[in-house]
């Protein structure tokens, strides 16, 4: 029997998407390096009780993932691109966010809040640290700039590490505009943090309100710098002048 025209066209679309996609995996596949994806493994923490556990790599620098998401990224549609973000293969989701970074760029308003409502409903896949750091602030920050902010807040006072991390890494797209508040509020929110990854992330974030605004990364530092983990108060004062770092670190400050 012969198909309808719409079932021909249905079957078409379907093909197309199959190609597509497969074209992508093995772009990405063909820059794969099983050396590499064993040194992933470690860097970033995927044994068993790790923050990464049971992620699976297969080793592609991001460049070449950036270069296949560029070339890619105005064909595949969102549909598409969530299959990707819930690979378990970490540069497939990874490359995931980079097209949607790319779609978000060139997008119109009504689009822009449908890829930050996919991401949002895929936020359980954005779980390592370099995942969160290429995709929250182009993402979330943008999309939040002109917007109530409460989200931001909600994370941040959540048990979960990687919405805590969202959190203070989206206000990195305030920083970049001069807006510190947001930043502040939440440092402050998770200042006694217990992980590692949250206390280099809130120092990274400090140091970049420094570079735009000295006073006021010094100001917060004055008040916490004596109870805030060490790891965090190295991060915001990197870039110090020894002698300064010294006397934060001996805690002569006052």
């Amino acid at each position: 029997m012969t198909k309808s025209v719409p079932e021909k066209c249905e079957t078409v679309n379907s093909m197309n998407k199959i190609n597509l996609m497969q074209r992508i995996i093995d772009e990405l596949n063909e820059q794969a390096c099983k050396e590499k994806a064993q040194h992933q493994l470690r860097f970033f923490k995927t044994a068993p009780g790790e923050y990464g556990e049971g992620d699976k790599f297969i080793g592609v620098n991001v460049p070449d993932q950036r270069k296949i998401a560029k070339k890619h990224y105005r064909e595949i549609t969102l549909n598409e691109l969530e299959e990707f973000l819930r690979s378990e293969i970490h540069e497939y989701r990874s490359t995931a966010l980079f097209m949607l970074c790319y779609k978000f760029e060139k997008a119109d308003e009504s689009e822009r809040t449908s890829i930050v409502n996919l991401y949002l409903d895929n936020i359980a896949f954005v779980n390592n640290w370099d995942l969160v750091d290429a995709s929250a602030p182009p993402l979330l920050g943008a999309y939040l700039v002109d917007r109530e902010r409460d989200l931001l807040y909600h994370f941040a006072h959540s048990d979960d590490l990687w919405k805590q991390r969202i959190a203070i890494i989206s206000t990195l797209y305030f920083i970049r505009r001069g807006e510190f508040q947001d930043t502040l509020k939440i440092a402050e929110i998770l200042l006694h943090h217990h992980h590692d990854l949250i206390h280099k992330a809130v120092g990274w974030m400090l140091r970049e309100v420094g570079k735009r605004d000295r006073e006021a990364e010094m100001a917060f530092l004055l008040r916490h710098y004596a109870k805030m983990p060490r790891t965090m108060l190295r991060y915001a004062i990197e870039k110090w002048d020894e002698d300064l770092r010294r006397q934060f670190l001996k805690g002569q400050l006052k």
